[in-house]
């Protein structure tokens, strides 16, 4: 067997295809509403933060594919992937409280900061990941606290990201167990 050989089944992935289209999907998407239609309101701006974070998101995915063979690991990857990114896009698209501009907004976007530099300290391992993802959904929750004193109310969204988090750090948690199944 050659290298091409090898290599080439995991490059034309239709799993992977399928996630880089959805991706280029959601970019075309208002890029042709604006150069048609002129109504989608994107600047060259947002295009660019959304081509970085779907993007970012996107390649972080397909290190979690390729750091565990793990479907609970990956699921968990997922699962913390898909609540940074819908809670950066819709905190910068419209704002948790208020609107976009609202000064206050911005403890959400520390949120997925905990979660990465967690995952970072964690080295990626599962049993790391899952404790990582747990400190951030409680991180999630005094968020929640600190955005109430300040007389907003986010508990819904709160409630939300908070279970978001914590089905991340369970799907961590089973599959740092399989992983000592398999090592006994």
């Amino acid at each position: 067997m050659t290298n091409q050989e090898i290599t080439r089944p995991a490059l034309l992935n239709p799993w992977r295809l399928l996630g880089w289209g959805i991706v280029a999907t959601l970019i075309a998407i208002p890029a042709v509403a604006t150069l048609f239609f002129g109504f989608t309101g994107w600047t060259g701006e947002d295009f660019v933060a959304a081509i970085i974070m779907l993007g970012g998101v996107g390649l972080a995915f397909e290190m979690a594919m390729r750091a565990s063979g793990s479907w609970a690991y990956r699921g968990g990857a997922a699962v913390a992937l898909g609540a940074a990114l819908l809670l950066l896009w819709a905190n910068g698209a419209v704002g948790i409280v208020g609107n976009e501009g609202n000064a206050i907004n911005l403890w959400f976007n520390l949120v997925p900061l905990v979660a990465l530099f967690g995952a970072i300290g964690a080295r990626f391992k599962a049993r790391g990941m899952a404790a990582a993802m747990t400190a951030t959904a409680v991180f999630q929750l005094v968020v929640g606290v600190i955005v109430q004193s300040y007389g907003h109310f986010a508990w819904v969204f709160t409630g939300i990201w908070f279970g978001a988090w914590m089905v991340s750090a369970y799907l961590f948690r089973k599959a740092a167990a399989q992983a000592g199944d398999q090592a006994a």
